[in-house]
Formats: structure tokens, C-alpha cells, sequence
């Protein structure tokens, strides 16, 4: 699903700033921090991709290397 954003710039007198801002629920779900540092790859010119510098450890546990979430089995 996305999320349909517009690019703002304020213009003055001798420079520019570009703004792309976040929904809340991105934010959220990736769980930013506020004064988090992230930095912007360009890809080409259709995909700009936003690499955290640290990224929080996942809320998922790893099962002795296997990519799916711990099943318990009910015997």
C-alpha cells in the first residue's frame, strides 16, 4: 500500500529547502525516533530509498536461522 505524499520547497533568497514528510502511520510502524539520523540512496530517478543508520533489533525472534516466527504446536 502506499502513501501518496507532495514535495514542498521553501524558497529563499539564496538556497532552497525540499521537504518530503512522512505519514504518521509510516513513521510509526517503522518506529523512527525523533533526532533519528537516516540517509537517502538514490536508486535512479524513480526510487529514492531511506537507509537507517541504526536500525532497532526486530520485535521478531530467529529460530535457529529460520526465516519464519517460532510455531508452537499445541499436542
Amino acid at each position: 500500500m502506499g502513501y501518496p505524499v507532495k514535495v514542498q520547497v521553501i524558497r529563499r533568497k539564496n538556497s532552497q529547502q525540499w521537504f518530503i514528510n512522512f505519514p504518521a502511520a509510516v513513521a510509526q510502524a517503522m518506529e523512527f525516533e525523533r533526532g533519528e539520523t537516516v540517509e537517502w540512496i538514490i536508486e535512479d530517478k524513480s526510487q529514492l530509498v531511506l537507509r537507517r543508520l541504526h536500525t532497532p533489533p526486530s520485535a521478531l525472534k530467529k529460530n535457529g536461522g529460520n526465516s519464519r516466527p517460532f510455531q508452537r504446536h499445541l499436542g
